[in-house]
């Protein structure tokens, strides 16, 4: 169980800095067992964590000793990318321009480099989503199933959501799921992560056998982890 509440934090990020507003989402939750801060980059805003009967201000106290590194990643974060006409959106890595045109019908398609979306206006931001949520379903599914037919093993059923922290899990029922965000990553960081959790369908942890099994399905695996790192909290931003 959780609750929260969000409000601006001024924040001093150097000793001699002035104070900057910080964006704070404070969230009380029943599993915590101690203070903890993250950021939330589709926000763009700093979430600290407390156990249930622990003071706010424990948690000032953790933002005021982090204070610079806070305001450091949330500056670093790209700026939110709306879906609208004209916006490039990255599909397989590669930049895809969004043209409007309600005399079309179908929904979202693609037209070479172009996402084509009919309809009225106001339906094109949830029709670009629900396109690439659909791509990203596509080329998982294709994904998994290859990689499953290598390793011997079957899915239970591949789920797609949009987190926040983890692109990709596992269940110990065989159940897969992933951020359909990652469609939008380039096609060899895809294909890590969907072989990844896909050998854990043999080794449901990260042991020498479980990373032999990632190192036989996929070449990337390190490239894509930095890549991930470095680009995966600006398609976060994204839509």
């Amino acid at each position: 169980m959780q609750s929260s509440d969000s409000e601006t934090v001024l924040l001093r990020p150097g000793v001699l800095g002035a104070p900057v507003g910080c964006p704070v989402r404070w969230c009380r939750s029943t599993r915590a067992r101690r203070v903890s801060l993250r950021i939330d980059a589709r926000a763009g805003e700093v979430v600290v964590t407390l156990p249930m009967r622990t003071a706010r201000r424990a948690g000032m106290a953790l933002l005021t000793t982090h204070a610079a590194w806070v305001m450091q990643r949330l500056a670093a974060l790209t700026p939110p990318l709306a879906f609208a006409p004209g916006v490039e959106v990255p599909l397989g890595g590669r930049p895809h321009v969004i043209r409007h045109d309600p005399s079309m019908r179908g929904g979202a398609f693609l037209d070479g480099a172009t996402i084509v979306v009919s309809g009225a206006p106001e339906f094109l931001a949830r029709r670009v989503r629900d396109f690439l949520r659909a791509e990203a379903k596509r080329r998982i599914g294709a994904l998994a199933e290859g990689h499953a037919v290598k390793l011997g093993v079957k899915p239970k059923v591949i789920r797609l959501k949009d987190t926040n922290s983890r692109w990709g899990s596992c269940a110990p029922d065989g159940t897969l799921a992933f951020s359909w965000r990652l469609v939008m990553a380039p096609d060899w960081v895809l294909d890590y992560v969907v072989a990844h959790e896909v050998a854990h369908l043999r080794e449901l942890n990260h042991s020498p056998r479980f990373w032999a099994h990632v190192e036989n399905l996929t070449p990337n695996r390190e490239a894509a982890q930095d890549w991930l790192r470095d680009n995966g909290p600006a398609l976060l931003r994204v839509g």
